[in-house]
C-alpha cells in the first residue's frame, strides 16, 4: 500500500508541475522549420534565408528554411496546415500560394483562411518582365508592337500555371491586345536560365529573383508590375505606365497552422518585429526589391480574403485550370 502511494501523490504532482509549467518547457525549446513551398531561388526562398539568421537571434532558436515546392506550392502549405500546432513549423509563402491558388486548383487541399493564423506580414515586390542581354525587345513598346506583327508567336516564360508570373501574361495580353504564349516551369530560376540562354525570349520574374542579373547585365529589364516605380530599381519604368489596369505584385507573410499556442504566436511575432527593426535587415531587403511597409496581423487577414476574390477574377478570365 505504501508503494502505491507513493505511486499516485508522484503521478499527481508530476500533473500539478506540469499544468502550472513547473517542469513544461516554455517556447521555443527546439529549432524552428520555416517551410518555403516553393523552389530555391524565388522571392520567398530569398527572404527566408536573408531574415533567418535574425530570427533566430531574436527567437533564441535555430531556424531551419525548407523547401518543399511541389503543385504550385500546394504541398508545402499543406504539410504546413497539417504539422503540429505548436509553433516549430512555420509558413513563409507568398500571395500566389495562399491567395491564387484556391481559386485555381479543384482541390488545393488546404483552407488559406480557416487553416492558417497571419502572423506577420514582410513586404512586397513587383514582377519585372525581363528579355537576354543583346535582345531586339528593350522596351514594352518593343514587345507589343512584335507581338502584334506576329500573333501568337512570341512566348513568355513564368514560374508555374497559375503564378502571377503567368497571370501578368494574361493580363498583359488582354491589356494590350496581343497573343503571346505562355510557358510554365517549375520555379522561376529555371524559367530564368532559359531566358538567359536564349531558348525564350521573355520571362515575368519577382524583382529579388531578378535583380542581381539585372545589375549584373545578363538580363535587361523592359518593365515591371507595380503601381508604381521600384525604390530597388527606377530606372526600369512600370507596366502601368502605358497600361493602368496591368498591375500585381507578390506579398511574403509568414503564418502558422491555425490553433497554435498564443505562447508561441506572441513570441515569434515579437520577434519578427525585432527582425524587421534592424536596419541591416531592412536593408538587405530593400536592396532585394522588397516594399517594407507594415500591414498589421489583423489586416493580413483582409488583405488575404481581399486578393482571393481579386485573383478569382483573374483567374477565371485566364481561363487556367489545374487538378
Amino acid at each position: 500500500m505504501k508503494h502505491k502511494s507513493i505511486a499516485v501523490i508522484g503521478a499527481l504532482l508530476s500533473t500539478w508541475f506540469l499544468s502550472t509549467g513547473v517542469l513544461a518547457q516554455s517556447y521555443p525549446s527546439k529549432p524552428v522549420t520555416m517551410v518555403v513551398p516553393q523552389a530555391a531561388g524565388g522571392t520567398n526562398d530569398i527572404v527566408a534565408r536573408l531574415i533567418a539568421p535574425a530570427l533566430s537571434e531574436a527567437l533564441g532558436a535555430s531556424i531551419v528554411v525548407e523547401n518543399r515546392p511541389g503543385a504550385g506550392g500546394n504541398i508545402g502549405t499543406q504539410s504546413v496546415a497539417r504539422s503540429a500546432k505548436d509553433g516549430y513549423t512555420l509558413l513563409l509563402t507568398i500571395n500566389s500560394a495562399q491567395a491564387i491558388n484556391p481559386s485555381l486548383y479543384k482541390n488545393p487541399g488546404f483552407d488559406p483562411v480557416n487553416d492558417f493564423i497571419p502572423l506577420y506580414y514582410i513586404g512586397a515586390t513587383p514582377y519585372v518582365l525581363v528579355s537576354p542581354p543583346g535582345s531586339p525587345y528593350k522596351t514594352l513598346a518593343d514587345v507589343v508592337s512584335a507581338a502584334k506583327k506576329r500573333p501568337g508567336e512570341l512566348s513568355y516564360a513564368s514560374a508555374g500555371n497559375g503564378t502571377i508570373s503567368h497571370l501578368l501574361g494574361a493580363m498583359l495580353n488582354t491589356s494590350a491586345g496581343i497573343e503571346m504564349q505562355h510557358i510554365p516551369y517549375k520555379g522561376v530560376a529555371p524559367a530564368i536560365n532559359d531566358v538567359l540562354g536564349g531558348q525564350v525570349p521573355f520571362a515575368f520574374a519577382s524583382l529579388p529573383s531578378a535583380l542581381n542579373y539585372i545589375k549584373a547585365g545578363k538580363l535587361q529589364a523592359i518593365a515591371i508590375s507595380s503601381a508604381k516605380r521600384a525604390s530597388a530599381a527606377p530606372e526600369i519604368p512600370t507596366i502601368a505606365e502605358t497600361y493602368p489596369d496591368c498591375i500585381g505584385e507578390v506579398w511574403v507573410a509568414l503564418f502558422a497552422p491555425s490553433d497554435v499556442n498564443s505562447e508561441a504566436t506572441k513570441k515569434i511575432q515579437a520577434a519578427m518585429g525585432k527582425v524587421l527593426s534592424r536596419s541591416d535587415v531592412r536593408e538587405k531587403l530593400i536592396a532585394q526589391g522588397l516594399d517594407l511597409s507594415p500591414v498589421p496581423p489583423a489586416r493580413l487577414s483582409t488583405l488575404l480574403k481581399e486578393e482571393i476574390v481579386k485573383w478569382a477574377k483573374i483567374v477565371k478570365a485566364s481561363g487556367a485550370q489545374l487538378d
